[in-house]
């Protein structure tokens, strides 16, 4: 089953908004986010509390807003890979970028690996859709890998069982990489998660 995805809004770099979700993230990334403040969240982002309010109504709003916002940015970082010339090295430019943006935003990395699988989460319904998205991304990614390969002589492997497994390599990768190999290289890495799509070329 293909999975579907929906088109992301660009996001500016300077709105209020980004500095939202960079004082959140620093926040939420130090002390969790059972024990963040509106308030604080408020005042590292240089914003007022009732803004936060008006806007969000609550801070499990907000976060889940932000949740959606991080993916945008995570899109918009995806795009040039995704529409690259070449497959292959359009999904490698896909992985380093998603990469790199785990290691600019861990503390995002680390609440969607910790909430992504939490049947009772707070932010289920937008971390099932962030999911899907980027899932439904790199499905049509290495749908475009496979249609340029030679034909093989047998069944190619499940694309969306593939495009998951990447997905999730890509994400411990990145987290693996920050807590436990800070000397492991961005390219390490890809080489690592593009191991993968040995099948598909």
């Amino acid at each position: 089953m293909t999975q579907n995805t929906t088109p992301r809004p660009r996001v500016r770099a300077t709105d209020s908004k980004h500095r939202l979700f960079t004082a959140s993230m620093e926040l939420i990334g130090t002390r969790g986010h059972q024990q963040v403040s509106v308030d604080e969240i408020a005042k590292a982002a240089g914003v007022s509390k009732g803004t936060v309010y008006y806007n969000f109504g609550s801070k499990n709003e907000l976060i889940g807003e932000l949740l959606n916002y991080g993916i945008a940015i995570l899109f918009e970082r995806l795009e040039p890979g995704a529409t690259h010339a070449d497959p292959e090295e359009g999904l490698r430019l896909m992985v380093a970028e998603a990469l790199e943006f785990i290691a600019e935003y861990p503390a995002f990395s680390q609440l969607w690996i910790s909430e992504q699988w939490q049947s009772d989460s707070q932010w289920a319904d937008a971390l099932a859709k962030m999911r899907n998205d980027v899932i439904g991304m790199v499905r049509t990614a290495l749908s475009r890998l496979a249609d340029a390969a030679p034909a093989a002589g047998e069944p190619g492997p499940d694309l969306d069982a593939l495009a998951t497994a990447l997905f999730g390599a890509t994400l411990i990768l990145g987290r693996d990489r920050q807590v436990f190999h800070p000397e492991r290289s961005i390219q390490d890495c890809v080489r690592a998660a593009m191991a993968f799509t040995a099948p598909l070329r």
